[in-house]
């Protein structure tokens, strides 16, 4: 009966112990310490004759120094003020930035036409459907609407939908003619 006794509380020990020096975190240290009785006590405060253990955790490096920015690509010369300066990022004149054929771009551009009238027309049609059930600010009351109040938040949520397909409308029609 001892021997079963003593085998739970070692693998009750076991399970503490792992758990204990899982959970422990970058700055705690774990002490062992004997209690009274002889037992093994695991601990974060040293109580009396206690030794520390080494959890085999190190701290995490500390901050380094930043990254350099990349050198230009002009490579050459150049004082030493200007290399130490930040780089600007690239911009869209230089030699090696990627270019699409001009073929190619218009066929983009198209696109994005045909995609951008399509939503276009879904917006017009959307709003002609608004503007329909709104009727000029007095739609049909419905059978839930008895409350007065209710019937006016429904048209003012109307309102701010016949606002924001109006804005929609408006940006479309912008993007549309921002295209080349």
């Amino acid at each position: 009966m001892t021997n079963s006794v003593f085998q739970a509380s070692v693998a009750v020990f076991t399970a503490v112990f792992a758990s204990v020096l899982l959970c422990a975190s970058a700055h705690a240290q774990i002490y062992r310490c004997t209690d009274a009785n002889g037992r093994p006590l695991y601990t974060d405060t040293k109580v009396g004759k206690c030794q520390l253990i080494d959890t085999g955790y190190s701290a995490p490096p500390a901050a380094s120094a930043p990254i350099p920015a990349p050198r230009s690509a002009g490579g050459g010369g150049g004082s030493s003020a200007s290399n130490s300066a930040p780089t600007a990022a690239p911009s869209a004149a230089q030699s090696n930035f990627p270019r699409v054929d001009n073929v190619l771009q218009r066929a983009r551009d198209d696109d994005r036409r045909e995609i951008l009238g399509d939503e276009l027309r879904m917006e017009e049609r959307k709003l002609t459907d608004l503007k329909r059930v709104f009727n000029n600010g007095e739609p049909e009351r419905q059978g839930n609407e008895r409350n007065y109040a209710k019937y006016q938040e429904r048209v003012a949520s109307m309102r701010d939908e016949i606002n924001r397909s109006e804005r929609n409308i408006e940006a479309l029609r912008r993007e549309i003619g921002n295209i080349r």
